[in-house]
């Protein structure tokens, strides 16, 4: 079995009917093709939207809501009535599925990570399929666009996943947006993620979702940086999950790195907050960058914010203002002048065991988020 643990994505577009109201029978489609995987071996996680689209109609909303306030009761009443549907059609196969509520918050606290993959770890070897989604009732921000695109490349990363299947309205990624260009050629093989790729793809997605093709690319570049492939297909086929998790079907495949990012240094890229920030000479810009040494106490030249000993800071070349990276610091902020002051200061203020060399795709990905 080439994967063994597979994370697949399922959007708002593919659970929803025309009126933007939660879709029973594309829900059974969905479970059915889990179902399978589920018995052909594989682990199975499920990144699942559509908490809104199953609650707005029983609040009284007409068509689905626009406002944050609506939006999050709406997630609160929805959820429990997906989360129905799922298992209940998960049951009828035998199946026991589990619903984890995540925010990008988890994902930023070291100690709430771990939980997290404990807790997806156990359900997986207890046979369980997880269903996974953003608390939408309090994730305000997270509401925007990209959301569990997202959430899916970093749960897919965090689990160690051997694919991650993101379904969407359309077969792939394609040159333009095949709506408005007809012309536009799909692209079956992407086996690096550009900066062209990132900035030439963009547009909204479709009406009842928020994710549009861009979101799903970034999504691609957090998992496959992760060592983990990524496959968009379209939702329309009804084996697209089965299709995809035996190299079939129509869609877009993303090889995965050949230079696996290491736990580790995923959260800090994608995940840890910076507290501060941090401007280096031109000499400690290169050791960084391009010898992979750490940060030493000489080679800094100022520093702003208001940090601690082992927070996260942003660090940049003081000359051209270029940001190089994101590290922990052994020193506090305070300690650290004192330390400058010296005639000549010593120590290592970030090791390289926790530094991430942000290169160009990194730094435009997480600009945008």
């Amino acid at each position: 079995m080439k994967y063994k643990r597979i994370v697949c994505k399922v959007g708002t577009s593919s659970l929803t009917n025309e009126d933007g109201s939660l879709s029973r029978a594309k829900v059974r489609v969905i479970t059915q093709q889990l179902a399978m995987l589920h018995e052909a071996g594989h682990e199975v996680i499920l990144v699942s939207s559509g908490a809104i689209a199953a609650g707005f109609s029983s609040l009284g909303f007409k068509k689905r809501p626009t406002k944050i306030a609506d939006k999050q009761a709406s997630a609160a009443v929805g959820q429990g009535l997906l989360l129905e549907e799922y298992t209940t059609n998960l049951l009828l196969k035998k199946i026991v599925s589990a619903q984890i509520l995540l925010t990008q918050d988890d994902f930023a606290d070291k100690r709430r990570y771990k939980n997290a993959h404990q807790a997806i770890s156990v359900l997986l070897n207890r046979g369980a399929i997880p269903i996974i989604n953003e608390n939408d009732t309090v994730s305000v921000a997270e509401l925007k666009v990209g959301d569990n695109d997202t959430l899916s490349a970093q749960v897919a990363s965090m689990v160690q996943a051997d694919l991650l299947i993101l379904l969407t309205d359309v077969d792939g990624l394609y040159t333009a947006n095949p709506v408005n260009h007809p012309d536009a050629k799909r692209l079956d093989l992407v086996e690096e993620i550009t900066t062209d790729l990132l900035e030439m793809t963009g547009g909204a997605g479709s009406s009842n979702g928020t994710g549009g093709m861009l979101t799903k690319l970034k999504a691609a570049t957090i998992a496959t940086m992760a060592g983990v492939p990524v496959y968009i297909c379209s939702s329309l086929k009804e084996q697209a999950l089965i299709e995809a998790a035996e190299n079939q079907g129509n869609g877009t495949f993303f090889t995965a790195s050949a230079k696996n990012m290491k736990t580790q240094k995923q959260w800090l890229a994608f995940y840890a907050a910076s507290q501060g920030s941090i401007w280096v000479d031109r000499g400690a810009s290169t050791a960084l960058s391009e010898q992979g040494k750490s940060l030493l106490v000489s080679g800094i030249s100022k520093m702003s914010g208001h940090f601690s000993y082992d927070d996260i800071v942003t660090v940049y070349e003081k000359d051209t203002e270029r940001i190089l990276g994101k590290g922990r610091v052994r020193f506090g902020q305070s300690a650290l002048q004192d330390m400058l002051k010296a005639n000549k200061p010593k120590g290592v203020v970030i090791h390289r065991d926790h530094w991430i060399s942000l290169t160009p795709e990194l730094e435009l990905l997480l600009s945008e988020f």
